[in-house]
């Protein structure tokens, strides 16, 4: 897919895998659309940016529809089309369900599965009048194998990722792609500035950065691909396990093990490197 003069939508645009795939975007042509809660953060990464293509933002919360509204508007209004909407806002507070609060469950619920899905109905009259595009969503291996700790974030990406393959049945359009990326942890502040609460089980699995996250989102607007894990091997684990539970709960005690010492090691190199860094602004 040729993204020259196109007009893309980000949300979560303004950090990690959002920002990381703007750049990607913005290397490419399209003009931009980043959308997230923060405005200042906003303002950096479109800063940054404009040197490359037009950039736009809007600071809003993905989970109030009538913002939704008027962000396609906004889009609209700007570029004068819509080709290709990303759906990467995600909110996850971690541990057990009994822990969380109720009103975070529920805003689980709303920005990393209603979200996209209301997202996506108001993109589609304006990808079809641009003549065709694409919708890809960000998920999770979580949404592909339930991981204890996550029981409500691993139901909104598995109900994400019901989503995309339905949708994808149910629009019969050639010309517009429905595509869901699946990575395990994504080494981003999503997951590193609150690493004590991540689950061991995620950390069995090989860290992705947010550029390959971002360079898989940009290959999916224009391949056959529906579905990409990340990493693939990860991905084949989560379909065996999905398939026998038992091989899960067997090999779950080694996984974890492996996840806690991955864990300690990057907390480790987290902490070198906080004091090196500290080192440096005395000298």
């Amino acid at each position: 897919m040729i993204f020259k003069d196109k007009t893309v939508i980000i949300t979560g645009g303004s950090a990690g895998v959002g920002a990381a795939t703007a750049r990607k975007f913005a290397d490419a042509g399209a003009n931009l659309l980043l959308i997230a809660r923060g405005k200042k953060a906003l303002e950096l990464i479109a800063e940054e940016l404009r040197e490359k293509t037009r950039v736009e933002i809007l600071a809003m919360d993905v989970a109030d529809s009538d913002a939704c509204v008027n962000a396609f508007k906004k889009a609209n209004f700007e570029f004068g089309r819509i080709d290709v909407l990303i759906n990467n806002a995600g909110f996850h507070p971690r541990g057990p369900v009994e822990s969380v609060n109720a009103q975070d469950l529920g805003r689980i619920i709303d920005v990393n599965l209603k979200a996209p899905i209301v997202l996506t109905r108001l993109a589609l009259p304006y990808l079809r009048e641009a003549g065709g595009g694409a919708i890809i969503n960000v998920g999770s291996l979580a949404g592909r194998l339930p991981v204890p700790g996550s029981a409500t974030y691993s139901a909104s990406k598995n109900g994400l990722r019901a989503f995309t393959h339905a949708i994808a049945e149910e629009i019969h359009d050639a010309r517009i792609k429905f595509a869901i990326v699946s990575p395990g942890p994504i080494d981003t502040g999503f997951i590193m500035q609150d690493i004590d609460s991540v689950t061991d089980l995620t950390f069995s699995q090989p860290l992705s950065t947010a550029d390959e996250v971002a360079q898989t989102i940009l290959d999916l607007c224009g391949n056959k691909v529906r579905e990409q894990s990340m990493p693939p091997i990860s991905g084949l684990l989560t379909t065996l396990t999905g398939l026998f539970p038992w091989l899960g709960r067997a090999l779950r005690p080694m996984l974890e093990k492996k996840g806690a010492r991955v864990k300690a090691q990057l907390k480790a190199a987290a902490r070198q490197k906080a004091k090196e860094s500290k080192n440096q602004d005395k000298s």
